[in-house]
């Protein structure tokens, strides 16, 4: 049997094309960046808008980024979005992940394999800033799961590709949409593997009035949890002494 060869000339067209896409992807990759310096202001899609999710999405919206905030009831989002003024809107997780240019995921931990299935090719390439605290009396065996393995490498695992910072898992959700009224005075622990998604979070949290504070690797997420050392409200300097006490 003969192997069928490719013509030298659709082999060069081919090759051309392979070309294209791949510097469009670059591109693509770039251009979160490139807006941001130019303009500071990002498209956020929020995926679970409870206490977490809406407090950020209010004071987010303040700072002059457009926001999009989901869940399983739309209509509570859409009343959310009203309040909120004309940078907020609503939608489904599936719209509000693809309007993202960054995302925040703040859903209980139980729920997010589903999350992570559902919008597996929406959250690819994203940075995603994952809210999530597994809680065995609420979550059960896939908190114990994530407790044990980090879990910031569990929702690695189980939102593959999405490049994930964790952050606002240490603090309470009732005073999150006030730290702007202090700016610096408060640290946020983040922990992350992704440099540019690390820079792109810290501008998000800076514009709400957090400093924020790396505490290492996805493998560090397991302190930013309540009941970890991490857990409640520290300043900047806090932090940084507590971190140099871990492991």
């Amino acid at each position: 049997m003969k192997t069928k060869t490719i013509p030298r000339q659709s082999r060069r067209r081919f090759l051309q094309v392979a070309g294209v896409a791949t510097a469009a992807l670059v591109l693509e990759g770039l251009s979160l960046t490139a807006r941001a310096a130019s303009t500071g202001k990002f498209k956020i899609g929020i995926v679970g808008s409870g206490r977490v999710g809406s407090a950020l999405g209010g004071v987010w919206v303040k700072a002059g980024h457009e926001v999009m905030l989901s869940s399983r009831h739309i209509e509570h989002d859409k009343a959310l979005a009203a309040r909120l003024g004309a940078n907020a809107s609503a939608g489904t997780p599936r719209e509000a992940a693809a309007f993202g240019e960054v995302l925040m995921i703040s859903v209980p931990y139980g729920s997010l394999p589903a999350v992570g299935k559902d919008l597996a090719a929406l959250i690819k390439g994203k940075v995603v800033i994952d809210t999530c605290n597994p809680f065995v009396w609420r979550d059960g065996d896939i908190a114990t799961w994530a407790q044990t393995k980090g879990a910031g490498l569990a929702s690695a695992e189980l939102l593959p590709g999405a490049r994930i910072v964790r952050a606002f898992n240490a603090i309470g959700a009732a005073r999150m949409g006030s730290a702007h009224e202090e700016p610096g005075r408060i640290g946020m622990p983040i922990a992350g593997d992704d440099a540019q998604a690390i820079e792109i979070a810290s501008r998000l949290i800076l514009d709400i009035g957090y400093e924020p504070v790396l505490v290492g690797g996805l493998d560090m997420g397991k302190y930013l949890m309540p009941g970890t050392p991490l857990s409640g409200e520290n300043t900047p300097q806090e932090i940084r002494k507590i971190i140099a006490t871990l492991n």
